[in-house]
């Protein structure tokens, strides 16, 4: 059986466009909610406890460099492998390969703290990624930041060619 194409896959998931980039669909809510007062301070209000979400990624798309506030745990399911670039708080930057050659240098779960930077592109010219996103505390885009490229270029200057290419602004 062949498999799918990246339309007939957003068509069969009922995706829809990310402001990131690609194409979602929250597939899950927690339905039991942590309170303000019981999460740190740089949440602004309840959140559940996680959510998740399937999202693609086409060859010609680009899931633009953003943070949040919660951890997002990152599940590969098929196609194309995954390039996820990581910027960390402390200066840091490292590209993960998020794909199924688990003998070479693929893995197929990938945790992206708090707090960093990240985006991702598909690995090739043809075909597409998808994978899963689980958020804990759960995801709400009240706690979701669009990178700004001359901000991040200035933060990490030795990848600014990078993230020049990877901000949508």
């Amino acid at each position: 059986m062949a498999q799918p194409t990246a339309a007939e896959t957003i068509a069969a998931l009922s995706l829809r466009p990310h402001p990131e980039g690609g194409h979602y669909r929250q597939s899950h809510v927690a339905d039991e909610m942590i309170a303000a007062d019981a999460l740190p301070a740089r949440y602004d209000g309840p959140r559940a406890h996680a959510t998740a979400i399937y999202f693609l990624l086409a060859h010609d798309e680009i899931s633009h460099l953003h943070r949040l506030r919660s951890d997002e745990v990152w599940h590969f399911y098929r196609g194309a492998a995954l390039r996820v670039h990581v910027f960390a708080p402390d200066g840091n930057y490292r590209a993960y390969r998020l794909g199924h050659d688990l003998a070479g240098d693929e893995t197929c779960q990938l945790l992206v703290p708090r707090g960093h930077w990240f985006g991702a592109e598909v690995i090739g010219d043809t075909g597409f990624a998808l994978v899963g996103n689980t958020v804990a505390p759960g995801f709400d885009f009240a706690d979701f930041e669009l990178g700004r490229a001359e901000a991040l270029a200035a933060e990490f200057p030795d990848q600014a060619g990078l993230i020049h290419r990877m901000c949508r602004h």
